[in-house]
């Protein structure tokens, strides 16, 4: 993969932003120059300077501390949610794809096509109404929302390994399904699936920035970058750093996490491997 990168730019800038989203989450409560909750209502709205390098908010809290802290909510919200979608989605997918008949056509027909004739955001925003705002319940409405994109991914991808070669011959040699599709199919299809992870961490960080514009996110006075721009809204032409702050770093980590996509991707595909040369 290293050839690869060095050969595309937009690769090692989306693993620079990354890397500094993390770097952000970890050590956000050593590096953030002020408590991202404390109040200091004889700063309020001050513009981006020596000592707030982002200004502060309505209500004199610094911009700059405060995107740091929402780095951790948006980034665990991504990791999570895909983590969780991933591996729901995947066993149904497994089960869907792999065994077929009254299995498939269930989870298939009935389950995931009911999934998917919902918005996601739209579920989610109707979940987190129902269990009410907070970070878990915000990853679980996400994670209910998501799962159906893996299974189906998931499952196309096992229909078509079940009829491969090395497939029939582990069958013949006396494997169970269990071991042939935890040894023989999951190895050979992760490639697709890890590019549709890294997609939907992108997905999940502009949803988790939706919900929070919509107040169904993490409550205050938590730091989110969807909070931050939902109250920089009475505040766009007096204050405009209070949006544009909060804004760039939701566009940054999401481009971020789509051309890692796009990188992987390439990479998955052997006609980009040999047009490149490699």
């Amino acid at each position: 993969m290293i050839p690869v990168m060095h050969r595309n730019w937009l690769t090692w800038t989306a693993l620079s932003l990354l890397g500094i989203f993390a770097l952000a989450a970890l050590l956000a409560p050593w590096i953030a120059p002020h408590d991202p909750a404390a109040l200091d209502l004889q700063a309020r709205l001050l513009s981006p300077g020596h000592g707030h390098w982002f200004g502060t908010d309505e209500l004199g809290r610094d911009i700059f501390s405060r995107t740091l802290f929402g780095a951790r909510i948006s980034l665990t919200v991504a990791v999570t949610v895909v983590g969780l979608s991933l591996v729901f989605g995947a066993l149904v997918g497994c089960v869907a794809g792999f065994y077929g008949g009254w299995r498939d056509a269930l989870l298939n027909i009935y389950v995931m096509n009911a999934f998917m004739t919902l918005p996601g955001i739209l579920l989610a925003i109707a979940l987190v109404a129902f269990l009410g705002p907070g970070l878990r319940n915000v990853i679980l409405a996400l994670a209910i929302a998501g799962w159906v994109n893996y299974a189906r991914l998931v499952r196309a991808q096992v229909m078509a390994a079940r009829e491969r070669e090395y497939v029939e011959a582990a069958r013949a040699l006396g494997a169970n399904n269990l071991r042939i599709l935890t040894r023989h199919i999951l190895p050979n299809i992760m490639q697709p699936v890890i590019v549709q992870a890294a997609v939907g961490m992108a997905a999940a960080v502009l949803a988790e920035a939706t919900l929070s514009f919509l107040g169904l996110g993490v409550p205050p006075p938590m730091a989110s970058w969807g909070s931050m721009l939902n109250d920089a809204r009475p505040h766009l032409f007096d204050a405009p750093h209070m949006i544009f702050f909060p804004a760039m770093a939701v566009m940054l980590c999401v481009l971020a996490f789509c051309f890692l996509g796009d990188a992987l991707r390439d990479y998955a595909d052997p006609r980009t491997r040999l047009s490149a040369g490699l």
